[in-house]
């Protein structure tokens, strides 16, 4: 499992924190169940919202396959390149089904 990024713990952090705050004074609990309840949900939630952020694109070989346009001067998009970011020719079908006589 990848480690979380920076955006994930703050997104949790806060979101575990306010969380807490706005579920203690809107249901103004005073028992120590009712506390542990709430701060278990808000640890849930903190946890939820952590693991949904989006995660920050990879670059290199699966930039190209999301359809992302080349620039006109990048080494990848001039002709004879064998970057990642090469258009495969399309194929015909006696290149697919060679014939044998």
């Amino acid at each position: 499992m990848p480690r979380p990024t920076a955006a994930q713990l703050a997104y949790g952090s806060a979101t575990v924190v306010v969380s807490t705050i706005a579920m203690l004074l809107l249901s103004q609990t005073t028992t120590g169940l009712g506390v542990a309840v709430i701060s278990a949900a808000a640890l849930a939630l903190g946890l939820l919202v952590a693991l949904t952020v989006p995660l920050p694109r990879r670059r290199g070989r699966h930039a190209a396959r999301t359809g992302a346009p080349a620039a006109a001067g990048a080494p990848a998009a001039r002709e004879g390149a064998t970057g990642p970011a090469r258009v495969p020719e399309p194929r015909t079908a006696t290149a697919e089904h060679p014939v044998h006589h």
